[in-house]
């Protein structure tokens, strides 16, 4: 396309547009056009698959645990005896993408890339709005430059090869983005007010059941979500307001309670054995200090899944004498009252914190002939950047949690001096994505050690990037330190 063609298309095609349309478009040709790009599955996708209606069908499939990406499953045609195995967000998108495939394809047969096509349009809704409140009342020139970043970022195949996968990551990644979005556009008071709280509130919902590890997400987002409230002065707005927090802070609640019991002791195993005991300088010290017998100390280091245990991880012993003595608050206490412990714990998370895609896991079928867990470059440029040119160490989020929050508090204290409520929500929008991070990272070590880190802290890497991305919109568009004060006396009707 030469330049004058492409003057004219952007004449005509907003900032926003352009990031949608071009994320559409490379995540298109990595998703749907062969080589098809996905995720190997790790040993999770039996967890939300039986449950689904689907079933593993291909004789080899166990040869591909980690290093293949496989897209054709079955479907059950008459029962189906597996209960839910956990409760999910992500059931819904799965059965909406298996009526789509009965549709087009096959009723016995479900190709993965349905649901990644249902993923990538909504994928691409949340592009959109997210560019278009980055760039809103920005000149045209400087709006295209930020759009080329956001699709360098969110364009990148680190992201969207999720959506080729059973990984609730695709459902964390969509929601986080949207529930992002509608928050910046109700702090810049473009479209409907009301219509961006139920794209809030729903993503919000969507992503903290998303899977248990995102309980605190509902929790966090209802206390933030407080500022939304004083953004309108009517009544009606208020009430259904208060009552979406309160279901948001329900819904986090429950979330945790409805843990299934096995996943609470695969969580717990994995916090002991590749947490707590795995650092530890005298294993057997600190297991009497939980008051567990120091003979358990045997266990530092192994994982739930492994086939010669010894001992069975299942067993009444182990739920008597090992997993019922301790449990997340105690891990809490423990690792408060060993700091050093605790900051290797989390220098270790900082190092899997910046990774997007972790790495033993391949994209690419089996029939490719690509080696065993080998992964695509397309369009990964930013996912392989971050993960090479990162500090490696909590220290370094500590810094730039810091320096966000001090480059944005000065502009909220004013607004808030100045009872300019929607001019304020900007900091606790910030300060809940940090949280909502933060708690992907001590969820994950306190919960399960360093089991899986790398995916677990997905939600981490996520946030800090749209985080990120903010804070250098607002410096190319120079509104950093100010309140872009909003007309606080427009009508209920706006």
């Amino acid at each position: 396309m030469n330049s004058s063609v492409m003057r004219g298309v952007l004449r005509y095609l907003s900032p926003a547009a352009f990031a949608a349309a071009c994320v559409m478009l490379i995540s298109a040709v990595a998703l749907f056009m062969q080589p098809y790009i996905g995720m190997a599955d790790n040993g999770d996708f039996f967890r939300i698959l039986y449950s689904n209606g689907l079933y593993f069908n291909d004789p080899n499939y166990n040869s591909q645990y980690l290093g293949f990406f496989v897209k054709n499953y079955g479907i059950y045609q008459y029962y189906n005896e597996n209960g839910a195995t956990l409760y999910s967000s992500q059931s819904l998108f799965i059965k909406a993408s298996m009526y789509v495939n009965h549709i087009f394809h096959d009723a016995q047969n479900f190709d993965i890339r349905y649901q990644a096509m249902l993923y990538l349009v909504l994928y691409v809704i949340a592009v959109y709005l997210l560019v278009e409140a980055l760039t809103w009342k920005i000149s045209k020139k400087k709006g295209y430059l930020i759009a080329v970043i956001a699709i360098f970022i969110l364009g990148d195949t680190g992201y969207t090869a999720y959506f080729n996968s059973f990984y609730s990551e695709s459902v964390v990644l969509l929601m986080t983005v949207l529930l992002f979005a509608a928050g910046l556009l109700l702090y810049r008071k473009r479209y409907n007010d009301y219509v961006l709280l139920a794209v809030f509130v729903l993503s919000a919902i969507a992503l903290t059941t998303s899977k248990q590890q995102n309980a605190p997400v509902g929790i966090i987002t209802a206390v933030l979500g407080i500022f939304i409230i004083y953004i309108r002065k009517k009544r009606s707005y208020r009430i259904v307001t208060l009552i979406s927090l309160f279901v948001m802070l329900g819904v986090g609640i429950g979330t945790y309670v409805l843990i299934p019991k096995e996943f609470v002791n695969i969580n717990k195993y994995h916090a002991m054995t590749r947490g707590v005991l795995m650092d530890s300088v005298n294993p057997e010290k600190t297991l009497e200090t939980f008051g567990i017998n120091k003979q358990y100390a045997v266990l530092n280091g192994s994982l739930y899944y492994n086939p010669y245990a010894s001992v069975d991880v299942n067993s009444k012993m182990l739920q008597d004498n090992f997993y019922s003595k301790y449990g997340f608050g105690s891990i809490l206490s423990y690792y408060l009252s060993h700091p050093d412990q605790a900051g290797n714990m989390l220098n270790l998370a900082a190092r899997d914190g910046f990774t997007i895609r972790p790495k033993a896991m391949g994209n690419y079928e089996q029939s490719v002939g690509k080696s065993f867990g080998a992964q695509t470059v397309f369009f990964s440029g930013y996912s392989l950047l971050k993960d090479a040119l990162s500090p490696k160490t909590f220290g370094f989020i500590i810094l730039w949690i810091l320096i966000v929050l001090g480059l944005y508090t000065p502009a909220f204290v004013a607004a808030i001096r100045q009872r300019q409520w929607r001019s304020a929500l900007r900091l606790p929008l910030i300060v809940m994505m940090i949280l909502m991070g933060l708690s992907g990272i001590f969820v994950s070590i306190i919960g399960a050690g360093d089991a899986d880190l790398s995916k677990h802290e997905f939600l981490f890497t996520l946030t800090f990037d749209l985080v990120s991305l903010l804070t250098v919109v607002d410096v190319l568009a120079k509104r950093l330190w100010n309140n872009e004060p909003i007309n606080e006396l427009e009508t209920d009707e706006s």
